[in-house]
């Protein structure tokens, strides 16, 4: 396992209660020809403050957490080879959250590093080694908020708030020292397991279930983040079955935990997953909007609405989310997906922080309060299935930290710290890393088209898997025309942003390429703005990025990773290699056979 803390080879042993008695064990192993002192001043909370000293000392000085985010800060700047420097940070997000989505049983919704971290057989149950270096990952990038079950909450999870809360709370006892702090996915219709014969929001009943059992575990577990809640989405129970709306339901559950300091953190991603393909009136990107959008200011001082960060669900290109531009009296979270559900399962290369980048490029300095991404953690040996997977997860740490973090730095930072290469392969990495997620756009779905994957498990080319199916996510590809038009003449989708995005969008003469078949339907013939037709942008697109996989292939084996990384990153590269071929030979063979129109280059495309 080579992750970024591994030359902290001694294990965080047990006993250790607070991150600031962690953080004296992680400098003493670190540091131990130089005195590091710690002053702790609550005011400070997680900001810290780095001072050299006279004489070659350095005081950390923050909050209890502050410090261990500083001592943290300190020891990963020593292992970059950089010398002791005053620096003082602090947080821009209150919450930085990883979502797991594990079951009970032990299986990962959209997991692709093996099994549960926390579950097996039903209950909660953990290797504590492997939970105090997990601890110890998170709290390195600056990650706070632990939500361990999936947001799909099928039996028995619901017993986290019954007969598994002891277990809860040894859990939340030993990622403590860490300074992180659990949340839990609930079912909104839990108050039915105990006789009540309604989950409507309104009903007292419920209400007052609701307040014993916030009451039940914040007794157990004090300083739990709060409630994590699905409703109303893809089959989950919630307010719309009794004619209400989700302010009132969010509201029901803050209220409840809202003496215990607890969060309601609810999620947006409302639609209709029943849509019949013949329906040309519905579609999916305008749901979040048109279900929230109107409640803007209806919502408890502790609810926080986690958005998706696109309309539609972790595509390899979507445009940021209306919802998180309209809504400036709620607050709001953004949720990224770090498992790499459409964008190659663990397996492919998709370095995600120059997309993320590329989201903050439009969301305003405070539109959000919170980041979420969900989980690509799992029992693996390396925790990210992939070792080079674990780049996204540092990043997106620090980016939780600090939004102004630059990409390229950020993962040098990683390749630096978690496999010590010469200078020039480290700068190979990282060039490498950070255009990985532009080559698997190539390959895959077009100009922003999404969805051409195989239904159900999402890896793999599939250009009409999802076309005639129930999702709401089609493309309407025909012999004459691909795409959909989103704009104020077509389904409206466009005039959920401010006036000076949607005009960025409008006209496909000006619109950005990449997002050009997401906003509008286009002919084949359609002149791109460097001359080039459509057809011929999406064939050269696929024979690129084909090549450009081949590229990569070549440049990683020259690299001298250790075992078993090494063994590992051979081995999914060549699954990359003829997942990137088939995507290529399929997706330009999809579109010959409807338009008709030959490649000019005369590469080989399959009739």
């Amino acid at each position: 396992m080579n992750l970024w803390l591994t030359r902290l080879k001694e294990p965080v042993p047990a006993g250790l209660e607070t991150p600031a008695e962690l953080a004296r064990f992680e400098l003493s192993r670190a540091f131990p020809d130089v005195q590091v002192e710690l002053a702790e001043q609550s005011a400070m909370g997680e900001g810290y403050r780095i001072d050299p000293l006279p004489g070659g000392s350095i005081r950390i000085t923050g909050g209890s957490t502050g410090v261990l985010y500083g001592a943290y800060r300190l020891i990963l700047d020593r292992f970059c080879g950089e010398t002791a420097a005053a620096v003082e940070s602090a947080p821009k997000y209150a919450l930085r959250m990883i979502d797991c989505w594990d079951n009970p049983d032990g299986t990962i919704e959209r997991g692709y590093a093996g099994r549960s971290l926390f579950f097996r057989d039903g209950k909660l149950s953990w290797d504590p080694l492997r939970i105090r270096e997990l601890g110890r990952l998170l709290a390195s990038a600056g990650l706070n908020v632990l939500c361990i079950n999936n947001v799909n909450v099928h039996f028995p999870a619901q017993l986290l708030l019954e007969d598994d809360l002891p277990a809860l709370s040894a859990l939340a006892e030993a990622f403590r020292p860490f300074g992180v702090r659990l949340m839990v996915s609930v079912d909104f219709s839990q108050p039915m397991r105990s006789g009540i014969p309604t989950a409507d929001p309104l009903d007292p009943a419920v209400r007052e279930w609701w307040k014993q059992t916030a009451g039940r575990v914040w007794a157990e577990i004090p300083d739990l983040a709060g409630f994590l809640v699905k409703a109303d989405s893809e089959g989950r129970p919630g307010p719309f079955t009794y004619g209400r709306n989700h302010a009132d339901g969010a509201n029901m559950l803050a209220e409840a935990v809202a003496p215990y300091g607890g969060t309601v953190v609810w999620r947006c991603f409302v639609y209709n997953c029943r849509q019949d393909w013949r329906d040309t009136k519905t579609d999916r990107p305008k749901a979040a909007w048109e279900n929230y959008a109107f409640l803007d200011g209806e919502f408890a001082a502790n609810v926080i609405l986690q958005v998706k960060h696109g309309p539609f669900d972790f595509q390899v290109r979507e445009p940021l989310s209306p919802l998180l531009l309209g809504m400036k009296k709620t607050k709001l979270a953004m949720e990224l997906q770090l498992a790499q559900e459409y964008t190659g399962h663990q397996i492919d290369l998709y370095t995600m922080i120059p997309m993320w980048k590329e989201l903050y490029e439009e969301l305003p300095a405070d539109s959000i309060m919170s980041l979420a991404a969900v989980s690509n953690l799992g029992d693996d040996a390396n925790y990210t299935g992939h070792p080079l997977a674990a780049v996204n997860l540092y990043t997106y740490g620090l980016l939780a930290w600090d939004p102004g973090t630059d990409p390229e730095e950020a993962v040098a930072r990683w390749c630096r710290l978690t496999y010590g290469f010469a200078p020039a392969q480290e700068k190979a990495l990282t060039s490498l890393l950070l255009s990985s997620r532009r080559i698997y756009e190539k390959y895959t779905a077009p100009l922003g088209i999404g969805w051409m994957v195989n239904p159900h498990d999402h890896y793999g080319p599939n250009p009409s898997g999802y076309e005639y199916d129930l999702w709401g996510t089609y493309h309407k590809a025909d012999r004459n025309a691909v795409g959909i038009d989103r704009t104020e003449a077509g389904t409206g989708y466009l005039a959920q942003y401010p006036e000076e995005i949607a005009k960025k969008y409008r006209d496909p003469n000006t619109c950005p390429d990449l997002y050009l078949l997401f906003y509008h339907r286009l002919s084949y013939t359609f002149r791109m703005r460097d001359g080039r037709t459509l057809i011929q942008r999406i064939y050269d697109d696929h024979f690129e990025g084909l090549e450009e996989t081949r590229a990569m292939a070549g440049a990683l084996t020259g690299l001298p990773f250790p075992e078993p990384d090494a063994g590992v990153i051979r081995e999914r590269m060549e699954k990359q290699l003829y997942n990137a071929r088939e995507w290529c030979d399929i997706i330009n063979t999809f579109f010959h056979r409807l338009s008709g129109i030959p490649d000019e280059r005369g590469r080989t495309i399959y009739d």
